[in-house]
Parts: C-alpha cells; sequence; structure tokens
C-alpha cells in the first residue's frame, strides 16, 4: 500500500526526516510514535504533497507520488486528518463533508453553471451520502449548524468523516485522540478499528496517547530527530529501550 525508502527531507541546514524507510500493506493499522519534534508530522506532509522531499522515493500502491500536489495525493487515494483541526468553520458539518465528497462528483462544470438535470441529481446523491456518513458518526442531527459551533470532540469526529468522504484507500490520522478525556479516547480506539474494517482501508496513525497505540495498532515505528530507532508489535515498542530512553533520558534505563 505504502513505501518510503530513503526519504530525507531538509529545511537549510535542519535535517527534519533522515533516510527514513517505512513500509505498510494493504489493510494495515500502524502507529507512527516518538517526543515531540521528531518530525511525524512531517512525514504526513511528505506522504500528502505538502512538502517536497530532499530525497528519496515515496510509492503508493507501486505509484510515485513524491513531489505531487496534495489534490493530485487525495485524488490518488490518501486522505488526512489534521494535529490542529482544520475545519471550514462557517460552513455547516454537512457542507463540510460535502466538499470532501466533489472531487467524485458526477457531473460537469458546466452542468453545475447551467443547472442540468445531472448537476441536481450530483447533488442529491452528495447529500445522502453525506448524511449517511455523519450518522456513523452520531453527527446527523447537527449537519445543518455551523461547525465551529460542534464541541471540540465533535469536531474531531467531522474531521475524519470528512477525509473519509475523500473515499481513500489510505487514512492517515494526525493525533486523533488529542484533547480527549480517557472516556472519548477509548470510544475513538473501537471507531477506528471499526472504520479500518467498514471501509477497508488502510490506517497510519500519529497519536501521543500510548493507551489509544498500544491498543489499536498492529505494528508501530518509533521515530527520534527525524530517524527510525525502533520498529515492532507494541509489546515490542514498550520494552525497547531505545524507546523508553527516547521519551524519558537516558536515566530511565
Amino acid at each position: 500500500m505504502l513505501k518510503i525508502e530513503s526519504l530525507s527531507k531538509s529545511f537549510g541546514g535542519l535535517k527534519a526526516v533522515s533516510n527514513l524507510n517505512i513500509d505498510i500493506k494493504d489493510g494495515e493499522l500502524i502507529g507512527l510514535i516518538g517526543p515531540n519534534g521528531a518530525g511525524k508530522t512531517t512525514v504526513f506532509n511528505l506522504i500528502t504533497g505538502v512538502y517536497e522531499p530532499t530525497e528519496g522515493e515515496i510509492l503508493f500502491r507501486e505509484r510515485k507520488i513524491g513531489g505531487l500536489k496534495p489534490y493530485q495525493v487525495t485524488h490518488r487515494g490518501i486522505a488526512r486528518t489534521f494535529q490542529n483541526i482544520r475545519l471550514f468553520a462557517d460552513l455547516t458539518v454537512i457542507d463540510n463533508v460535502k466538499i470532501a465528497y466533489h472531487q467524485h462528483a458526477k457531473y460537469s462544470s458546466l452542468g453545475a453553471i447551467l443547472r442540468l438535470p445531472s448537476y441536481f441529481k450530483g447533488e442529491a446523491e452528495m447529500e445522502n451520502k453525506a448524511l449517511e456518513l455523519l450518522k456513523v458518526f452520531h453527527l446527523e442531527g447537527k449537519a445543518k449548524e455551523a461547525a465551529k459551533n460542534l464541541p471540540y470532540g465533535e469536531q474531531r469526529r467531522l474531521e475524519i468523516a470528512r477525509a473519509l468522504a475523500a473515499e481513500p484507500k489510505l487514512l492517515l490520522l494526525d493525533e486523533p485522540a488529542a484533547g480527549m478525556n480517557p472516556q472519548e479516547t477509548h470510544e475513538l480506539m473501537e471507531l477506528i478499528r471499526w472504520i479500518r474494517d467498514t471501509f477497508k482501508l488502510t490506517i497510519l496513525l500519529i497519536e501521543h496517547d500510548m493507551s489509544l497505540v498500544m491498543g489499536v495498532c498492529e505494528r508501530i515505528y518509533v521515530l527520534d530527530y527525524g530517524t527510525i530507532i525502533a520498529q515492532g508489535g507494541p509489546d515490542e515498542i514498550k520494552s525497547n529501550p531505545k524507546v523508553i530512553e527516547a521519551y524519558l533520558g537516558e536515566e530511565a534505563i
């Protein structure tokens, strides 16, 4: 599904990601963890076209995507959420979801301008699909509310719903549990598993909440100073001295 080979990204004299290698198979649920400033979000930005690699290759379903624009990466089948929520705050909840569906619209620009029957049919289909997706996240009752009026946890769920509306094959979740309480985090863990199985997705997530990472991820990569220092299953990662040192310092060893 995703293969990253010898990937590096430099900002002037700073090497944010160095010689990164990641291999993710179809249907896996993978975690990418590391201390603050380790380069995790930079990796997401490289995959999704926000940054262009300095060196190395990114292959998605055996096709090179390194250097593509974000909208081109989305069209290939990759969607993401953000560490800091980036909803269209003044638009309604349902319009936030419909925006992501528009790349799959079944009418032309001319059809939209002239308000042809194909436009109205396509818009009705998207409205219905968006409502169905909102039901999954228990947001259908707030479909016509402005996104900015939702509580924080619901905004997080809406952002995931919008990413799913792009109909991706690979979903990147950037700290989906940020700001959530333990109960909400547990519910999110179950939701992520359900999303993967129901939508037949591959998921790569960044997360600081170790209870979520260890509870939901099948394999984990650990990043420190832009370099992978460990990879393996949750039990291996929990007991890895390099990981403990990266998070807690040498004295913890």
